[in-house]
């Protein structure tokens, strides 16, 4: 062999090399291509994505709203609860002086 096959040989093993290189670069970039489509499918899933994050911030409030009212009418029965056990023991304590009361007039009666 001598030197022009040689560089002969090189040039065609460099030029199949540059070949399989580009038909390598197109197969990859054809596969991983990004369509139109898959674009729009993804601004629709990111949109429903934002909201539904908005409907889960919206539901998170209204928990907290309706957790806050519920609190505070628990806290106001209460209230009203020990108000009127207070008002049925001081019932109770009156009846039992007014019974006592009673007793002792209709033995001095009697």
């Amino acid at each position: 062999m001598n030197r022009t096959e040689f560089i002969v040989a090189i040039a065609i093993i460099l030029f199949v090399a540059f070949v399989f290189g580009w038909f390598a670069n197109w197969l990859v970039h054809r596969f991983s291509r990004v369509t139109s489509s898959d674009l729009s499918e993804m601004d629709a899933m990111a949109k429903a994505l934002h909201d539904a994050e908005d409907t889960r911030d919206q539901a998170i409030t209204y928990v907290q709203q309706r957790e806050a009212e519920l609190t505070n009418q628990l806290n106001q029965t209460e209230a009203e609860l020990r108000a009127a056990m207070e008002g049925l023991r001081e019932a109770r304590q009156e009846a039992e002086e007014l019974r006592t009361y009673v007793e002792q007039i209709h033995q001095g009666q009697g």
